[in-house]
């Protein structure tokens, strides 16, 4: 034994040592002729030389293939083209039309002093931003827009996107992660869907509008973190609502929310773009109209493309939760930001809804008298249901049984050629739920009891002369 391990020893080494140089030798010679042979070999494919003849022939016949399906073909009715806006009216393929199609709340799209305000920016700042909010794209005027919007809802701090959408479906994914659970009204708007997609963390949908339903979901939840206290610890928890649900019009109830809020200890993430500057004495949304502070609301989420008449969207809340965002809400982050002619609209228009609390009072009668004249209606409810709160500036009429999606399709048409622009909802396949096809009105401020009787008649007449087939 012992001479065995001498040999090893001793022999066995030397033996190692003289073959590892070899094959070190032997595997460079093999390496080296490999790349000789790549460099010298000759090409096997043969080169055909074409006259110019022929490189015109099949460049004239080439023909790419397209990216998306070509949307004019697939579209079954003609295109309907916005021509422009003047107040209250739009001129769709020419024609004149009532707007009760585009959300114009608060007729600020176009409002006078913002267009002024606009025009000076422009030769001052020029048209765009030039990059990100981090890297040269802040101006004074994003500074004096998240200053004012923080004053507006009382709040430490506020940040601007330079899109609505991004705003909404940035701020959500910038909180919550993997581990995390979301519990969330089913249904939300598309922003909102989107944002939980991203932010990967467990959803848990309760029932719309259904306090009863998310009671049992916390209680439920409440259980679990009882029998895993250790995952419980690293689980954080939100409640993502709408102020007014812009696919049914519904108003949140609200009160009962911030109580399951307090006594479940979850983060409340509310999105108001329907409420600002319609809900409240002042505009300032839901948590004004049900006489709950701002700081209660961990973040308040808005598009401004609806009330204040412009492009982009904003969060509000602590300087804490705010902060966070400016390196972890991607929309804010690897976006341009918000051009500054746009953000001077913005500025313009809080102000203005800041110094004429008597807009909100405007915009509640006309939307309390669309939805009266609606429900009263007889041949109107004879087709159709009528969805959404009285104070919601958005209405839904969801055609009764035995109406098809082409029956919505004609009306549209047949409103728009006699003077009244209304739209069908739309919605993509991945929504959850599945929504009911329906028209959605969209009240404007500036629309007066003549307007209203006038749509009234038009829906009369549709109903009762060119639809009677069906």
């Amino acid at each position: 034994m012992q001479l065995i391990v001498e040999f090893l020893l001793t022999g066995g080494l030397y033996v190692l040592y003289e073959f590892i140089p070899r094959f070190h030798l032997h595997l460079e010679l093999i390496l080296v002729l490999i790349v000789f042979w790549v460099i010298f070999k000759k090409s096997d494919k043969k080169v055909i030389q074409l006259s110019k003849e022929d490189e015109e022939r099949i460049i004239n016949e080439w023909k790419p293939q397209p990216l998306v399906e070509d949307f004019v073909k697939s579209y079954k009715r003609p295109l309907k083209i916005v021509d422009r806006q003047d107040d209250k009216y739009i001129y769709v393929n020419g024609t004149k039309c009532l707007n009760l199609a585009s959300c114009n709340f608060l007729g600020l799209l176009t409002n006078k002093e913002s267009e002024t305000e606009a025009i000076k920016a422009v030769r001052k700042y020029g048209i765009g931003s030039c990059g990100p909010r981090g890297f040269y794209g802040t101006v004074d005027v994003h500074l004096q827009l998240e200053e004012d919007i923080a004053k507006f809802f009382g709040l430490e701090e506020s940040i601007v996107y330079s899109y609505g959408f991004a705003a909404i479906s940035s701020c959500i994914p910038a909180y919550a992660k993997r581990s995390d659970i979301i519990f969330v009204d089913e249904n939300v708007n598309f922003a909102i869907q989107k944002g939980l997609d991203a932010s990967r963390s467990e959803i848990k949908y309760f029932r719309h509008n259904d306090v009863d339903h998310l009671h049992e979901l916390l209680l439920e939840q409440a259980e679990l973190d009882l029998k895993n206290k250790k995952k419980s610890k690293k689980s954080r928890k939100f409640l993502i609502i709408e102020g007014i649900y812009n696919k049914s019009g519904d108003l949140c109830p609200f009160p009962e929310l911030m109580a399951l809020k307090k006594k479940f200890k979850v983060r409340l993430f509310i999105d108001e773009t329907l409420s600002f500057g319609v809900l409240g004495k002042t505009g300032r949304g839901v948590t004004e109209y049900f006489g709950v502070p701002s700081k209660d609301v961990d973040l308040i989420m808005v598009s401004m493309e609806y009330s204040l008449g412009t492009v982009g969207g904003f969060c509000a809340g602590s300087a804490y939760i705010v902060e966070h965002q400016r390196l972890s809400g991607l929309g804010y982050c690897f976006s341009a930001s918000l051009p500054p002619l746009l953000t001077v609209v913005a500025t313009t228009n809080l102000k203005t809804i800041n110094n004429n609390p008597k807009l909100i009072e405007e915009l509640n009668k006309m939307s309390r008298d669309m939805h009266t004249s609606l429900k009263i209606n007889s041949v109107i409810m004879e087709h159709f249901y009528l969805k959404g709160d009285e104070l919601a500036p958005i209405k839904h009429l969801v055609p009764r049984d035995g109406h098809s999606e082409e029956f919505i399709e004609d009306f549209v048409d047949y409103c728009e050629l006699n003077g009244v622009a209304v739209c069908r909802a739309a919605y993509l396949p991945e929504d959850r739920p599945p929504c009911l096809p329906s028209i959605r009105l969209a009240v404007c401020r500036t629309l007066t009891t003549n307007d209203l009787c006038h749509v009234l008649d038009i829906f009369e007449n549709a109903l009762n002369q060119e639809f009677s087939k069906f």
